[in-house]
């Protein structure tokens, strides 16, 4: 399952864009917020 933890670390390692961590957000699997905390900018819904 997918998670802030695992994704945030496929976001450092590069694995993941920031478009994906975005889908992340819209399919609940992380928060508005925690998508600021892994790239360090505001989402846009």
């Amino acid at each position: 399952m997918l998670d802030f933890k695992t994704i945030n670390r496929y976001y450092k390692e590069k694995y993941w864009s920031k478009k994906m961590i975005w889908n992340a957000v819209v399919k609940g699997y992380i928060t508005a917020a925690e998508y600021e905390e892994i790239t360090g900018e505001s989402y846009q819904a």
